[in-house]
């Protein structure tokens, strides 16, 4: 045998050896990695995420289905919105809010939250007075001024007149938060009648419109608007076609206005939350699936309201985000 070909076959065998011992070694892992499959228990029921201050509920819920439009008070259990652990600082010290759909829910977190930054806080809500009144006591608690306002956002002389009671019973108005929707699933696409098409469109789109227009004239260069989006404008929902639309037209809203508004030295951002565990849901869904809301996320569960509204404050105030605007803001729980 050459020199040459001794020295091939040498290294075809070497090069064989060492095929054979990475094949071994990646079975090996394989095996480890299938034994601890089985061992980790795939089939125990889900831990719901938990990195709070405090823990909040995870599905199952009780079954329950509600009227529209929700009321905060018969929701079971009851949203978590004072957060306890949140301490003010004076983010909005002597401003002045107007917080639509702030009778319950994220609302009525925000407007809490804002209150205690500082904020005086407009109420605005459709007819929910008990829950109203729950979240202007809440204001009240925290040494703010609170007024209700009580009316149709789909409603362009509303719009103007929530605003106009808002400056003249507060003083002015510096931040607004565009948070009043309306949900309501439709399975079927063909199902989805113009009634039902229109009433989303006119609270969710045509209400953000009207009550910014109606706001920017009284608001000084540092003031904020804050929209709340949705997950669903970024992902789509299959059986809210209508709603997805109307939250991806609020993200291209608040990106479109941010732009315009920036000579006038007001800001305009989003939030996009995903589920959260507020009244819309529960007087949207049928009492079964409500039973398990949010327990398709990576948590495991809802966000309660108290978790969503810091980054309302967040966006609100000069202090914090002087540089942020026409931004969309997910808080989903994970991806």
């Amino acid at each position: 045998m050459k020199p040459e070909t001794d020295m091939a076959t040498k290294t075809s065998t070497k090069k064989n050896g060492n095929a054979k011992t990475a094949a071994a070694r990646q079975r090996k892992i394989q095996a480890t990695v299938d034994r601890n499959d089985r061992e980790d228990g795939k089939d125990e029921k889900p831990v719901a995420a938990q990195l709070g201050a405090r823990e909040y509920p995870a599905p199952p819920f009780p079954k329950q289905h509600h009227p529209k439009p929700g009321e905060e008070r018969l929701i079971d259990p009851a949203p978590m919105y004072d957060a306890p652990y949140y301490q003010g600082s004076g983010k909005l010290e002597g401003k002045v809010a107007l917080v639509t759909g702030g009778d319950s829910g994220i609302g009525r977190a925000v407007a809490v939250l804002f209150a205690r930054e500082g904020a005086d806080v407009a109420i605005a809500y459709l007819t929910e007075h008990e829950d109203a009144h729950a979240t202007k006591a809440a204001v009240e608690a925290e040494g703010r001024k609170a007024i209700l306002i009580s009316g149709d956002v789909a409603l362009r002389a509303h719009c103007i007149k929530a605003v106009a009671r808002t400056v003249k019973e507060l003083g002015g108005l510096d931040v607004l938060v565009n948070n009043a929707a309306f949900q309501v699933h439709s399975t079927k696409f063909e199902d989805l009648t113009p009634e039902h098409f229109d009433a989303t469109l006119k609270t969710n789109l045509y209400g953000y419109f009207n009550m910014a227009q109606a706001a920017v004239p009284h608001m000084k260069p540092g003031s904020a608007i804050v929209n709340t989006g949705s997950v669903t404008g970024i992902e789509g929902s299959k059986e809210l076609v209508d709603y997805s639309m109307s939250k991806g037209g609020i993200h291209a809203f608040t990106r479109a206005l941010s732009g315009n508004l920036l000579d006038k030295g007001i800001r305009v951002n989003a939030v996009a939350p995903g589920p959260v565990w507020t009244p819309l849901n529960p007087s949207d869904r049928q009492a079964g699936d409500v039973s398990e809301f949010g327990g398709n996320t990576p948590m495991k569960r809802p966000a309660q309201p108290e978790e969503i509204a810091p980054a309302y404050v967040f966006l609100a105030s000069p202090q914090c985000s002087s540089y942020i605007t026409g931004e969309i803001l997910p808080i989903i729980g994970g991806y």
